[in-house]
């Protein structure tokens, strides 16, 4: 098979053990997997002709973007081939009238928004890192934006996907609504390549607005924050984006992107529309804030400083993990109904309070999601037990107010367990679509759940 996929694409074969392990290590603690093999696609066709010969040889096959997931989803548990699209980057047509654009799998969100800012256009899904828009739609990504625009789910009108069997598919139109079958789409959404490789996405886009504004906003109580989200959302006011911090991660963020935050719960905002409209989206948010005993809005109003501040928040992750020397993340995140979020991020911070192990909050206020960045040492088996529990115990605690055990990142292969307790007997029917569709088990195997 080696030499087979040798002749099909020649020197962007790699099977030497450092290419390997840059694709079989994750961000965070789980211990490397190493594919056997690495293979750079240029096109769909090629892709297509390698799912070929790995469904021939009955050789596992692991799609690979930009390698930012945090919960193993690229890992190559029985080995095989890590099939990296992180070439394929044509970005192959933008209808500025429509609204839409497609791509190719691998090329990444801030590219796609370079190109179109010149068109008065943006895509609004912003997981943080600079992930490749194949892979934001493979594990649903959300981010930043997703409390005003949404997140993968809502931002994909179609995928080019290449089957178990390596057939090239295209899962609908660009028309913005369809009843035409099956909503293939938002299968293949989330799949975490499982039951598809996806090489092209057709993604939905919005107008740059007329005015951007940011701030932070400190509170003495995680309860202030939260409570000043949920009660400007049941107002109405579109909040473009509005991250919450705790009191930890504004430390760890102050001393990695060297900025001067209170060490204080904080809001980070960001507010869209016209100069009129946002002004007064900021004067009912201000006026909640203060109920809610927040202090001063600090201002970005400029680009610079608004790129700044969400770079911070973006590399929030790296700035927790340094809190401590020599340290690895273990990242987790759940997702709850807002009106539990305050009681969910406060019982979380007892139990972090009452640990041996630096750990942060951050999350995505806005749509209930929050991350949970623990800083360990990956050689104290203790240290991981203890991680494991306190994790186990967010997660049952999102359960039992209807949550779910992941917003964002994935099952992959630290949530499988917790997908059972959350939706039951309808893994089994997930199961039953995974072996329609893949019967040899050859896409990206032993993530989701056990075949």
């Amino acid at each position: 098979m080696v030499d087979a996929l040798g002749r099909l694409v020649g020197d962007r074969l790699h099977v030497g053990e450092a290419m390997r392990l840059e694709h079989g290590r994750s961000e965070t603690h789980f211990a490397p997997m190493l594919p056997d093999a690495v293979v750079f696609a240029e096109t769909t066709e090629e892709v297509a002709a390698v799912v070929r010969l790995c469904a021939e040889y009955r050789v596992p096959v692991i799609p690979f973007g930009a390698g930012s997931s945090v919960e193993g989803n690229t890992l190559a548990v029985h080995g095989g081939v890590s099939l990296d699209l992180s070439r394929m980057t044509r970005i192959v047509a933008v209808n500025t009238e429509d609204f839409d654009c497609t791509v190719e799998a691998g090329v990444r969100r801030e590219e796609l928004n370079e190109h179109l800012r010149d068109q008065g256009l943006f895509f609004p899904i912003d997981p943080g890192a600079n992930a490749t828009i194949g892979g934001m739609a493979s594990t649903r990504a959300s981010g930043t934006n997703a409390v005003r625009y949404g997140t993968m789910r809502e931002a994909v009108l179609s995928l080019t996907v290449v089957t178990a069997d390596g057939k090239v598919i295209r899962t609908s139109r660009r028309a913005r609504k369809s009843s035409a079958g099956y909503d293939l789409t938002r299968l293949f959404v989330g799949s975490e390549g499982t039951l598809g490789i996806i090489t092209e996405v057709t993604v939905r886009l919005h107008a740059i607005p007329e005015s951007i504004q940011a701030a932070t906003c400190s509170f003495e109580t995680i309860g202030g924050a939260v409570d000043t989200v949920v009660q400007s959302i049941q107002l109405g006011i579109p909040l473009a984006r509005v991250e919450i911090l705790d009191d930890m991660q504004i430390r760890a963020v102050n001393r990695w992107s060297k900025l001067d935050l209170p060490e204080l719960t904080t809001l980070f905002f960001e507010f869209h529309g016209s100069e009129r409209y946002v002004a007064e989206q900021i004067e009912t948010v201000s006026a909640l804030a203060a109920e809610n005993g927040g202090g001063e809005f600090r201002w970005a109003s400029r680009t610079e400083e608004r790129n700044a501040l969400w770079k911070a928040r973006h590399e929030a992750y790296y700035a927790a993990v340094n809190l401590r020397p020599g340290a690895i993340g273990w990242a987790t995140d759940v997702c709850v109904p807002i009106s539990r979020l305050a009681e969910c991020i406060g019982e979380t911070k007892r139990d972090l309070a009452a640990s041996t192990i630096p750990a942060t909050i951050l999350g995505h206020v806005g749509d209930g999601n929050f991350h949970v960045v623990f800083s360990i040492d990956p050689d104290n088996p203790a240290e991981l037990a203890e991680v494991k529990d306190i994790n186990a115990r967010m997660v049952r605690r999102a359960l039992a107010m209807d949550g779910t055990c992941t917003g964002e990142h994935g099952i992959g292969l630290g949530k499988q367990d917790w997908l059972v307790e959350e939706l039951g007997d309808a893994v089994g029917l997930m199961r039953s679509i995974k072996r329609a569709l893949d019967p040899a088990n050859i896409l990206n195997p032993g993530k989701v759940f056990a075949f």
